[in-house]
């Protein structure tokens, strides 16, 4: 900032300007703060022109140490008179300046300029992926809309829309060596928990009809119609991404889960986990390959397929113990009230396909309980179903009309013109003898508290899923080049791990959406020539962020000089 002296017929005003950039590359002036004229100041001191001057290049001098030690205050002067020009953007987000700060952490952008050296890149790869990843979660959409989004961040992108096309192909090319490089750079941003390792599977559908590479009709987890691609997806114990595969929606989920874990071992360094899965993925492929060298597995075990045996056994009322008792119970003699949150347990070693393993089965009321409502709820309605006549034929494993029975014949044993329909009272009861009981199946020795502690967490892979198909809108994909499809689906993988790695940063009090909803409102108004004045609510959690981050967003204003040091500390 500078001192200016504006001469006119009948006096000299002293003004305070800073000069700053405007959009289309020219610079201009702004004034800060207006001193008043040299004649009315000459009074206070002693009517000395020169004493006064150097008074005003002081103020200027004072203003400008201010701005640098980010304690300006200004005085801005608006009016009503003045338009803006055509164009002119003064609205911005900020929220993904602490995206920024974590995809720089994870050395992302050094990965990116690696990448783009490899492939002589003549377009900003880092600058790409860098906004794909932040509009995916606060703003996702189509690839060009995400484009146009990226023009409301402070920091606007430096591409062209074709060339993100461009980059996806490369980015796709790239996809597992992001990953192993990525997992590796985030143990030393975030605590890694390498003990236990979950996996699953999960398919998003295309706005298509026609099936073609990874897009095939398999079995849609919305029950829809259109082709699928699916996924596998590898996390560790404390919730965040590690790694995943693409496959085409009309194979088996079972085998995709070796191949994504020989990358694990070969790629990411690691030798020594157990693996925890749901009971689809547990087949005894799975099973024997991770019950070798420093590996085991814990998987959820099916009480309905097991063998007649086992499954009387697993059912059978007695011979049950607690979490925190020596004693042994019989489930139909304890109290529901005394009872009412207790686990009870128990287990044997059994062999299945020559392989040694440790059968465990829980149960609990209040499991119980809530599988009943949900049954009842489903009987209700295939009362309903009933009494109305409706179509009955169309059934899978969740739905109510599996307790309908249909009747083709009449009492007396004639062909019907209509169908009966009736309630199946003994489906109902069948389904209700494996109320509150839950199986798993280890190789482990340690204390079943512990085995039974890490099978519930599996929670959080499912939880990832669904941030995946809501929040991140991953589906339907409108991508058709499978290599384009891969790369989607990468962005969408980075940006769990970011958005996962804050959640963790500020101390997990947060949900995933509670933070998502924040970023998203982080806007910031610019006054051209002075700097941004924040325009969204300050709350516990933008405190939290901030704290966590060191450096401020929601402050009365903030001078583009300040603001310039923001930028820098994100991309350190």
């Amino acid at each position: 900032m500078r001192l200016n002296i504006v001469k006119s017929k009948n006096a000299e005003q002293l003004y305070i300007i800073k000069s700053y950039r405007k959009n289309d590359g020219k610079t201009s002036t702004r004034i800060m703060k207006k001193l008043g004229s040299i004649a009315s100041l000459l009074p206070q001191f002693d009517n000395d022109h020169e004493k006064v001057i150097a008074w005003a290049k002081e103020q200027a001098a004072i203003m400008t140490r201010e701005e640098s030690e980010s304690a300006m205050k200004v005085a801005i002067e608006l009016s009503e008179a003045v338009i803006h020009d055509k164009g002119e953007q003064f609205r911005f987000n900020a929220g993904y300046l602490f995206l920024q700060k974590i995809y720089h952490q994870l050395d992302l952008n050094k990965i990116c300029r690696s990448i783009s050296d490899s492939n002589k890149c003549t377009y900003d790869l880092s600058d790409i992926l860098a906004k794909l990843i932040y509009t995916r979660i606060i703003a996702p959409s189509s690839k060009l809309s995400s484009f146009d989004y990226a023009k409301n961040f402070l920091e606007q992108p430096n591409f062209e829309l074709h060339q993100i096309y461009r980059a996806l192909d490369v980015l796709a090319e790239y996809s597992d060596e992001i990953q192993a490089e990525i997992y590796k750079n985030s143990l030393d941003v975030i605590d890694r928990s390498k003990k236990v390792l979950y996996y699953d599977c999960t398919n998003y559908f295309f706005e298509l009809e026609e099936a073609d590479g990874l897009k095939q009709y398999g079995k849609s987890k919305e029950n829809r119609s259109n082709p699928i691609v699916q996924m596998g997806l590898f996390m560790d114990g404390n919730g965040l991404p590690l790694t995943f595969s693409m496959f085409p929606g009309n194979e088996n989920e079972q085998p995709s889960l070796k191949p994504l874990e020989q990358k694990i071992l070969k790629d990411f360094g690691l030798s020594r986990f157990v693996v925890c899965t749901d009971a689809g993925l547990a087949s005894a492929a799975n099973r024997k390959f991770n019950n070798k060298n420093d590996r085991s597995y814990i998987v959820t075990q099916s009480l309905k397929t097991m063998k007649s045996h086992l499954k009387d056994w697993a059912i059978d009322n007695t011979g049950w113990s607690t979490l925190d008792s020596d004693l042994t119970y019989d489930l139909s003699k304890i109290d529901e009230e005394i009872h009412k949150d207790t686990i009870f347990f128990k287990e044997r070693w059994i062999n299945e396909n020559g392989l040694e393993q440790r059968l465990i089965i829980t149960f609990s009321l209040k499991h119980r309980n809530y599988q009943r409502a949900i049954r009842n709820r489903q009987v209700e309605r295939a009362e309903n179903i009933i009494e109305k006549g409706a179509e009955a034929s169309t059934r899978n494993a969740n739905s109510p009309k599996r307790f309908i029975d249909e009747t083709n014949t009449t009492t007396d044993g004639e062909i019907a013109e209509k169908k009966t329909l009736s309630l199946n009272e003994s489906q109902i009861s069948k389904e209700e003898q494996f109320d509150g009981f839950y199986g798993v199946c280890t190789t482990l020795e340690d204390d079943i508290t512990d085995i039974i502690a890490i099978n519930r967490q599996r929670w959080q892979i499912e939880a990832a899923f669904r941030t995946m198909k809501s929040e991140f809108k991953a589906r339907p994909v409108y991508l058709h080049n499978d290599n384009r499809i891969e790369a989607h689906f990468l962005t969408c993988f980075l940006s769990l791990l970011i958005l996962r790695i804050l959640e963790q940063k500020i101390g997990n009090e947060y949900t995933c959406e509670e933070l998502i909803h924040t970023l998203r409102a982080m806007d910031l108004h610019k006054v051209k020539g002075f700097g941004y004045l924040s325009s969204y609510t300050r709350t516990d959690l933008t405190d939290k962020i901030h704290e966590t981050f060191g450096f401020r967003t929601d402050i009365e204003f903030i001078s583009d000089k300040t603001m310039k040091k923001i930028l820098k500390d994100t991309k350190s």
